[in-house]
């Protein structure tokens, strides 16, 4: 009895465990996935087209002397130059350091003032749909178009915002010819017309929070302040998040509003890294520069977006 319990034993020892996940696929399942495949063909092939080849093909020319106004150059391989080129241009760095104040000042900006917007759109109004249009119309306002306005609000002789301090009896001011206050009236535009995104984002954050908290922590006692603190914002994160990823990759490329307001003056004061890029490839016709240039600012949205995304993977259970 013992010597077959032992032979029993001996073969199952030397038979292989079967591999979890190797299971073979009936013909339906193999039917289902090919149609799967089949399905998503069409948006993979279509995403290779519009995203992954256009970014192939600028680093490919990053890693070019490419420009158009020198033709008998040809297209040779350059490897990194354009970048070494890039860490010793002046423009570039201030161009980028404008990019990173826009960034730091807009951004939290937008989203203090999109968050009050969508707080005042969450009040139980009557009528809803004047305050929502309200939210609605600066969204929808093309950028150059936002650009042009506030030039017009911020002209010297002719401005709203000059007639306004004559009002007051304070002189009128050179907002567009001076380089820090052209840089602060761009700073304005930039958060009127992304604020509105922010706030519609965070207003339909906010319309998923049950009323149900809100009337528990009445009746413990807790003031609005508490509510806003204790209830609002934790279940608003979500939402803010998403805002801040859209906004910061939105700053990175700033362009429109600020080409329309001083086209980069005076001088390179307020000109940003996507203005650059802009004037390298289309003005000066250095395309192997500029696309080395753009790859620069694609890695640094890479960047940006990666952190928050990061920031959004954390286990608030772990933090707690």
């Amino acid at each position: 009895m013992s010597s077959t319990t032992a032979e029993a034993g001996a073969r199952h020892a030397a038979t292989p465990p079967a591999r979890k996940g190797r299971a073979r696929l009936s013909p339906l399942e193999r039917a289902e996935r090919r149609l799967g495949l089949m399905m998503l063909a069409p948006a993979v092939l279509l995403l290779c087209a519009v995203v992954v080849y256009p970014i192939v093909e600028l680093v490919t020319t990053s890693l070019r002397f490419e420009h158009l106004a020198q033709p008998w150059m040809g297209t040779p391989f350059v490897g990194l130059d354009n970048f070494a080129r890039a860490m010793s241009d002046e423009i570039f760095w201030s161009s980028t350091l404008n990019t990173v104040i826009y960034i730091v000042v807009t951004v939290p900006g937008a989203v203090l003032v999109g968050l009050g917007l969508a707080l005042l759109a969450n009040q139980p109004f009557k009528i809803k749909w004047p305050v929502r249009l309200g939210l609605l119309l600066p969204w929808a306002l093309p950028l150059v178009f936002t650009g042009l306005i506030f030039r017009w609000f911020f002209e010297f002789n002719q401005g709203i915002v000059n007639n306004a301090l004559m009002l007051v009896g304070m002189s009128p001011r050179q907002w567009l010819s001076d380089p820090f206050l052209a840089f602060v009236a761009t700073c304005i535009a930039i958060v009127w017309k992304s604020s509105s995104f922010v706030a519609l984002v965070l207003l339909a954050g906010l319309q998923t929070i049950p009323r149900s908290l809100y009337e528990a922590a009445e009746i413990d006692g807790a003031g609005r302040w508490q509510q806003f603190v204790e209830i609002t914002l934790p279940m608003l994160r979500p939402a803010i998040v998403v805002a801040l990823i859209f906004r910061t990759i939105t700053a990175i490329q700033t362009f429109d509003i600020p080409y329309a307001m001083t086209n980069g003056g005076p001088g390179h004061s307020t000109e940003t890294l996507a203005m650059y890029i802009h004037k390298t490839t289309i003005d000066f016709l250095d395309l192997g520069y500029g696309s080395a240039l753009a790859v620069l600012m694609f890695a640094v949205s890479v960047v940006a977006t990666s952190g928050y995304l990061r920031y959004t993977k954390r286990d608030p259970r772990k933090e707690a």
